[in-house]
């Protein structure tokens, strides 16, 4: 041992051989690595490398997570950028409308009917309101306590809602306002917006003819899509036709909100523009005049329904209409109420119906007797001075039975009578036989009286410019069809119905000598820069011959004079022509009295018209003039103020 020589210091420890020298970390090292080799050697284990079909499936995998990965972020971000962009920015910016100021609506004189008053609506944006549970319950305390409104009512409207923005309440009272200032730093999410709100003056003297504007429902608001959830829109009558026209141009202001709803700053702003005003053909005094007089006429006699149409019988402009029963058009103006909702809609007399123009109408009654005396005339089945016998009743075999049966007059007017006498005192015989024909007489046949009633219209919507309106109904003349049918038609029974305003055209056209108009409720758009009259619009023309329509005007005027009008229309400052009617309903009053509408139809002055008055009251009893009275009323208010 005396050969090593040890060191405190390691790295000089040698260890000295004939031709090297080996260091001791060598030899621990050495064997350190022989134990590790043994060791490996008892651990190893056989390789085996993969497929290359496993390899390219591997391969494939990852290129295809590529190409996914990059197809989305190309899609995203450049096919899509515009989009993608835009739904960034609703998620940040905000449309605030600019309602523009909805056009006037006058009457010819320029009275005002229809303007618009400032109304305040409390909206919800659920884009803005917080995920907070405890801020959510707190909101809608606050919801409920501003509108009254039941918690399932409003769950409802953020449930059903058509827009990202929900109408909690439209047209906030001022108490309503006042306490929504109160609470609206608690109201995230919500807040107030100044709106538009239709101001009807005399609403329910105007409600058919012009209408009125609600909310937007859900369907109009899908179809339509520049309009904003909590716009109005027009309904019903002018409103509804010409609401492109008078809702003009609304405006908006886009504002940022920061990521808590807070308005930070203005993006842009577009200006509105109001929408056009209107005049209309309609003369207020007169509709004032006409349904006073409706109404006066129904409470004396008891019932509620009737209609009234009054054109100028120059131009087919219409000067009044009215149908009753009506409604306040300023109740769908603000938030109708229940009660005030279930009373028009579930009233059995329908007054959301306009009896003047919709539906398939009413039997005509005798003011069908002009139309079928200028059918004769015209086809020359009679002259003027053409007399027939008019006996009590006019019985003919029936073809099924082999019996007579008998068709009666309401009156007997003995002897021979002409065309005139007979629309003048309404002789039923005269006109089943020049209708149907009687013996060796010959008729005009029941397809010629229905070409004549095409001819003037009937059967057809006339066009007017409001909606909703009926085409009435003409008989079909089947191979069952009778003799008995066509004395019915004549005289304006049987299975057929005309609106009061079809007749109003057919009247007008035999007061203006055979001109049919389509009738106008409408007579200028106007705005600032642009005023744009609506032209006559002529169906037809130069249909009638002129000796024959002066022939049945005289018969009309006769009707005044010495006929069923005398004592109620003879008195007039300017000289009137009628035709009155009764049409059978086959329903009986309580008192076993058969119900009839009454009709009149009408003309004045006689010898340069310029008013035709068609008015119908239903469910009168046998001799009440109710339809009379009114005409008298009228005529005697228009040709005297």
């Amino acid at each position: 041992m005396s050969a090593f020589r040890f060191f405190h210091n390691k790295r000089q420890f040698r260890v000295a051989r004939e031709f090297s020298e080996i260091e001791p970390q060598e030899v621990l090292l050495d064997k350190l690595a022989r134990d590790r080799e043994s060791q490996e050697l008892g651990e190893k284990r056989l390789e085996v490398p993969l497929s290359q079909s496993i390899l390219r499936a591997v391969y494939g995998t990852f290129v295809l997570i590529a190409i996914l990965f990059l197809g989305k972020s190309f899609l995203l971000q450049v096919a899509a950028h515009e989009e993608m962009a835009a739904a960034a920015a609703r998620n940040t910016l905000r449309s605030i409308p600019v309602f523009a100021d909805r056009g006037v609506i006058y009457d010819r004189y320029g009275v005002q009917l229809a303007f618009n008053g400032a109304s305040f609506d409390l909206l919800c944006d659920r884009r803005d309101i917080p995920a907070s549970l405890n801020i959510r319950e707190r909101l809608l305390e606050i919801l409920l306590e501003i509108s009254g409104s039941h918690a399932t009512e409003i769950q409802k409207v953020f449930e059903e809602g058509i827009s990202p923005q929900v109408v909690i309440q439209k047209n906030l009272t001022h108490e309503q306002l006042l306490l929504w200032e109160t609470r609206k730093t608690e109201g995230e999410g919500c807040q107030v917006q100044e709106n538009i709100a239709r101001v009807y003056k005399d609403g329910s003297l105007f409600a058919h003819l012009i209408g009125y504007t609600a909310n937007i429902s859900a369907q109009e608001f899908k179809d339509r899509t520049d309009y904003f959830v909590q716009e109005n829109i027009g309904k019903m009558g002018v409103e509804r036709s010409y609401q492109d026209e008078l809702r003009g141009r609304h405006g908006k202001i886009v504002m940022e909100k920061d990521s808590f709803g807070n308005l930070v700053q203005e993006h842009g702003r577009v200006d509105a523009l109001p929408g056009r005003s209107i005049q209309l053909w309609a003369d207020a005094g007169l509709q004032r005049a006409l349904a006073e007089s409706m109404q006066t006429a129904l409470a004396k006699i008891g019932v509620r329904k009737g209609a009234a149409v009054a054109l100028d019988p120059r131009n087919g402009g219409v000067l009044a209409l009215v149908s009753f029963p009506s409604f306040d058009s300023n109740l769908f103006s603000q938030p109708i109420s229940v009660n005030d909702w279930n009373s028009i809609s579930q009233d059995p007399d329908r007054p959301l119906f306009n009896r003047a123009i919709a539906g398939s109408g009413y039997p005509s009654g005798s003011v069908i007797k002009p139309l079928i005396g200028l059918a004769a005339l015209q086809e020359g089945i009679i002259s003027a001075n053409t007399a027939l016998e008019t006996p009590l009743s006019l019985c003919v075999q029936n073809i099924y039975t082999g019996e007579d049966e008998c068709f009666a007059d309401w009156t007997f007017h003995p002897g021979r009578n002409d065309v005139k006498r007979s629309l003048a005192e309404s002789i039923n015989p005269f006109f089943y036989k020049i209708g149907g024909g009687h013996k060796e007489f010959q008729g005009l046949g029941a397809a010629k009286i229905k070409e004549y009633l095409e001819l003037f219209g009937w059967g057809e919507r006339t066009g007017i410019d409001i909606p909703n309106e009926g085409g009435g109904v003409l008989p079909l003349l089947g191979p069952n069809w009778r003799l008995g049918d066509t004395y019915h038609l004549s005289i304006g029974q049987g299975p057929f119905a005309v609106t009061p305003l079809q007749v109003a055209t057919a009247f007008a056209a035999i007061a203006n000598g055979g001109t049919l108009f389509e009738p106008q409720v409408v007579r200028t758009i106007f705005d600032d820069s642009l005023s744009e009259t609506q032209e006559p619009k002529i169906l037809k023309e130069g249909f009638l011959d002129a000796e024959n329509g002066r022939v049945i005007r005289e018969g009309m005027r006769q009707t005044v004079i010495n006929g069923t009008a005398t004592g109620f229309l003879d008195r007039i400052p300017a000289a009137v022509a009628v035709k009155t009617g009764s049409a059978q309903t086959g329903r009986i009053h309580a008192d076993g009295q058969e119900m009839l509408h009454s009709w009149i139809a009408g003309f004045a002055p006689y010898e340069n018209p310029e008013i035709v008055l068609v008015v119908i009251v239903e469910d009168t009893k046998v001799r009440q003039p109710a339809a009379l009275e009114v005409a008298r009323d009228v005529f005697q208010w228009y040709f005297s103020r």
